[in-house]
Parts: C-alpha cells; sequence; structure tokens
C-alpha cells in the first residue's frame, strides 16, 4: 500500500485491543471506555488504522462526515463495517 498523500509505501498498520479502556477527547467531549466507531480508527475495543511513517497521514477515507459524539445521534454501522482504512 501506498500513501494516499505522498505515495511512500512506508505505511504501517496498528490494531489493538482497549478492552473498555480507551480514553479520547473531541471539542469539550471526554470520554473513557469503548471507541466510538465512525472516527475511522476503528471501534469498540478495537483500534485500527494506518499511517505514513514518512508525512504522518492517517490512512482513510477524509473528510469524515459529523461523527456521533457532534451530533448526538448513533452512527450507521452498515457503513462502518468493513470501511476499508
Amino acid at each position: 500500500m501506498k500513501c494516499k498523500r505522498c505515495e511512500s509505501p512506508r505505511v504501517v498498520s496498528v490494531t489493538g485491543k482497549c478492552s473498555d479502556c480507551c480514553s479520547w477527547s473531541l471539542g469539550d467531549e471526554e470520554n473513557d471506555g469503548y471507541l466510538p466507531g465512525d472516527m475511522g480508527i476503528g471501534g469498540g475495543d478495537y483500534i485500527e488504522f494506518r499511517f505514513c511513517l514518512e508525512c504522518g497521514q492517517i490512512q482513510s477515507k477524509f473528510p469524515r462526515p459529523p461523527t456521533e459524539i457532534e451530533t448526538g445521534e448513533e452512527a450507521d454501522d452498515e457503513e462502518e463495517e468493513g470501511e476499508e482504512s
């Protein structure tokens, strides 16, 4: 895989299981527990993303639509499942 920004082949894939122990913040909103699934970096217990070691670009679809955190509405699970990062 090549980076979407700089086309470097130095793209690393990161995965992790945080078992309800994830912390995140967006604007004034902060939370611990499950990772929201509509940010493009995983969801639930799992963090999954790719990024370029050359330029730092996260490899996902951008721009992201407003998140559940921002809108207060539940995200569409069908859109999140199987989304290519």
